[in-house]
């Protein structure tokens, strides 16, 4: 015998989500306008990021990591969730020029940091960035599913050394993983970069 409560359906249950959403928001705002602190333990939900050289508000669960940040609620889907526990680099963006996995920080802990992502990365006029056009060239990608990963990686890394060897551009792409094998691609796009400047 199947038991089902028919005053519970699909659309009310994810209105009831939304609304449980919309009201932990409300409360959050509503201590900041009457200039209370919040209760001891609560969380802050509505916070500034910024992202891309933009400051965007967004509605954060406190153990919101913040690949599911950026692919989820503020729609930067080049970020990839791969393993979602920090072990193949598919979510590597640059936090304060420092390549850093998005799935393995809670989005909270990123309120004071600079993130970018690959969408960042292209200038105003559209061209691409010169790891972005080096990997290109050199076609680095097979599947591309790693390729935003990799890209973070590799600007992180000519950020800190404008002038590496392909021995430290290998240790600075070791943390990604790549399931085609492109290692040496994505090297020889690293070593263009170099050229490109």
């Amino acid at each position: 015998m199947k038991l089902v409560n028919p005053k519970v359906t699909r659309r009310r249950f994810i209105k009831g989500v939304i609304a449980s959403g919309a009201a932990a928001t409300s409360s959050s705002l509503w201590y900041a306008a009457n200039g209370q602190s919040r209760p001891a333990g609560a969380v802050e939900r509505l916070i500034r990021l910024n992202v891309n050289g933009q400051v965007r508000n967004v509605d954060v669960a406190p153990q919101e990591t913040l690949a599911s940040t950026l692919r989820y609620k503020l729609g930067l889907t080049g970020t990839k969730l791969g393993c979602n526990r920090g072990e193949c680099g598919a979510c590597t963006v640059l936090v304060d020029d420092i390549p850093t996995y998005a799935c393995s920080v809670l989005t909270h802990s990123m309120k004071n940091g600079r993130i970018e992502t690959v969408e960042g990365l292209e200038s105003p006029n559209g061209d691409l960035h010169p790891v972005q056009q080096a990997f290109v060239e050199s076609l680095s990608p097979q599947c591309g599913y790693c390729t935003p990963g990799q890209i973070m990686s590799a600007v992180g890394l000519l950020r800190a050394n404008p002038n590496p060897t392909r021995e430290e551009a290998r240790q600075g792409l070791a943390g990604n993983i790549c399931r085609c094998g492109s290692y040496d691609s994505y090297l020889d796009g690293v070593m263009r970069a170099v050229q490109i400047g």
